[in-house]
């Protein structure tokens, strides 16, 4: 698949609305020690588009896991769901910390379903947010 060009001003632009962390996991590109990519909130392939309405940013992990997914299963109910959008939906209302803050539990079936779908809490990430926390960096105070 060929990857579409975006301007550098639109992909400026979604990084900064997206306050330059992961529209889905919430992590900075300082704490992934790497840069972040742009995610098709619905994928080229299923028809997206290269708007800005489309588009967040999203840390390499997320991304390649969430891949050309548009909907998954909610693990509580079985439910098929749409994913969680950042573009639209709050996170916290989605999603939220545990209460050693190395994991995001899903509040709504499309909060769990995202966060089960993008492997959100794989036991890499959780130890380092164990880290994080363990210095004041992790969660994040919104």
């Amino acid at each position: 698949m060929t990857k579409s060009y975006l301007p550098a001003l639109l992909r400026e632009q979604i990084a900064r609305q997206g306050r330059y962390r992961c529209g889905y996991c919430l992590r900075t590109e300082e704490l992934m020690g790497m840069p972040m990519t742009i995610d098709h909130i619905v994928p080229s392939a299923a028809g997206g588009t290269d708007t800005e309405e489309n588009l967040c940013l999203a840390c390499r992990r997320c991304n390649e896991f969430k891949g050309t997914q548009t909907h998954a299963r909610d693990p509580e109910t079985g439910e098929r769901v749409r994913l969680f959008n950042p573009r639209c939906q709050k996170w916290n209302e989605h999603f939220q910390w545990s209460g050693d803050g190395t994991e995001i539990v899903g509040r709504t079936a499309c909060g769990r379903a995202t966060a089960d779908a993008l492997r959100m809490n794989n036991p890499e990430i959780t130890v380092a947010r164990r880290l994080w926390v363990s210095v004041g960096w992790w969660p994040p105070d919104d």
